[in-house]
């Protein structure tokens, strides 16, 4: 019954793409290079980027038409705050000027602890996440035992507490130059509302989505950018008085990341906090993770996509003007800052692409 309710949202909504809004058949065709990759790989997934993904890229933004869309929400001291970071506290300086000179300038400080790379519209670096042999008892340490994407071990990584990235740092991701796709669970899963928090977006809501927006013969590209729009960031408020946002959220489901891992993507955002599924009162330790979470790993799709498919997160994206306007295929740019041996970057991504409107044109 609710798949029937769900097909009548989307036809309510006019959800059928438009051909012209999908690459030609040969662009898609484009080969991007298969793994494996080599000994010692840093780049994972986005080790495809490259002319392939250029190519579709400049397809969508050849299009009569085009309308760039801004998938990232304005930073601010007041901006919903990640609960695993300190205070987010950008304070500005007084305007200085230099004597003898005709100059004047501003600039800001910020404060201790603030991680500025995991707050806000934020990318992940593949060695933001490791995998232990078995869950850790919280006793003793536990470094030793982390195995990175691609086998890296610890004590390359991070061979010491105050160690910044030796591998895996957020310098070594390229430039993301790509065609994405763009699923709207907020129409499909959640009939319109914003999902509920712990609420999944599974293999076969994938595949499903992936027809009723008349993309199933274009299907997930390898290479691709995948955005899932939850409505979840229907609920970023600035000033974050309720502090809801970041309290829980819907997410994937571990069997669509291994879906989407089996496709090759490059990158996963979502208009969530955590990409994973974070039921009332998970972070509390008042409830177990979503149904069908792997026993130990609370953040499995954490752990699947990037520590052992080596692709990358894009967490608190502002995806609402693009499914507002059934921009279902776009071209996207996403980069992150090079901040050597960095865990993760604050990003500004964008996405290119024809409006339903003009589309059907």
């Amino acid at each position: 019954m609710r798949s029937i309710l769900a097909g009548f949202v989307l036809c309510a909504a006019g959800f059928a793409l438009s051909a012209e809004a999908v690459e030609p058949v040969k662009v898609q065709r484009l080969k991007t290079p298969p793994p494996p990759w080599p000994s010692g790989d840093e780049r994972g997934m986005a080790n495809q980027i490259g002319p392939a993904t250029w190519t579709r890229c400049a397809w969508h933004l050849s299009q009569p038409g085009v309308a760039v869309y801004e998938l990232s929400h304005p930073r601010s001291n007041t901006m919903p705050l990640s609960p695993f970071a300190g205070p987010y506290a950008v304070k500005p300086k007084p305007t200085g000027g230099i004597p003898g000179s005709a100059h004047a300038f501003n600039s800001e400080t910020m404060n201790e602890g603030a991680e500025p790379a995991q707050q806000g519209t934020q990318m992940d670096a593949l060695g933001h996440f490791g995998a232990l042999p078995q869950p850790w008892d919280g006793k003793g340490a536990l470094s030793e035992e982390v195995t990175y994407y691609a086998g890296h071990k610890q004590a390359d990584v991070k061979p010491t507490a105050d160690s910044p990235l030796l591998k895996l740092g957020m310098e070594k991701a390229p430039p993301i130059v790509t065609s994405a796709v763009l699923l709207d669970a907020k129409a499909y899963v959640g009939g319109g509302q914003p999902m509920k928090a712990g609420e999944l977006v599974t293999a076969k809501h994938i595949q499903e989505m992936l027809k009723a927006q008349g993309l199933a013969e274009r299907g997930i590209l390898p290479g691709d950018a995948v955005y899932v729009y939850t409505g979840w960031g229907d609920y970023w408020r600035d000033p974050d008085a309720e502090k809801f946002y970041y309290a829980k959220a819907p997410g994937l489901s571990y069997d669509a990341a291994r879906y989407l891992g089996e496709r090759r993507i490059v990158a996963i955002g979502l208009d969530t906090p955590f990409i994973d599924p974070v039921p009332e009162g998970m972070l509390q330790g008042k409830s177990g993770p979503a149904e069908g979470t792997p026993a130990g790993l609370p953040f499995a799709v954490h752990h699947h996509m990037i520590s052992q498919m080596g692709i990358h997160h894009i967490e608190n994206a502002k995806l609402d003007e693009l499914a507002r306007d059934g921009v279902w295929t776009s071209c996207t740019i996403v980069l992150p800052l090079l901040d050597k041996g960095a865990a993760g970057s604050p990003i500004r991504p964008i996405a290119f692409g024809l409006p339903r409107s003009i589309a059907r044109r």
